[in-house]
């Protein structure tokens, strides 16, 4: 799974939210690291929808214009779990790694 995929579906994972709130909280989340722009994100979001892993909570009118709202699936859900393991399990290893290379982090001396 890529970065902003992730980052998507970890946004969509506290409470459904809107494109530029989705955008917002990526940015937050990362400490602006990433900055999604709003063709990005709303063709991940498209995408996202056809593979089912969010689907549209509800759609509001804001000033004259459409806002919609996107919720994590059963299936999104299970997909972001998945991911986030696989990156815990990827970063134990490399914390092992480095622990066994520099002592102050409580492994033998390089």
């Amino acid at each position: 799974m890529r970065e902003p995929t992730f980052l998507v579906l970890t946004a969509l994972a506290e409470e459904p939210r809107h494109g530029y709130a989705v955008i917002e909280d990526v940015a937050a989340m990362t400490g602006g690291r990433v900055r999604l722009r709003a063709g990005t994100l709303y063709a991940a979001l498209d995408r996202l929808r056809a593979e089912g892993l969010i689907e549209v909570d509800r759609e509001e009118i804001v000033q004259s214009r459409l806002r919609r709202y996107y919720r994590l699936t059963g299936a999104g859900e299970q997909s972001l779990a998945t991911e986030t393991a696989r990156l815990r399990s990827q970063a134990t290893i490399a914390e092992g790694r480095l622990r066994a290379r520099r002592p102050e982090l409580g492994g033998a001396p390089a």
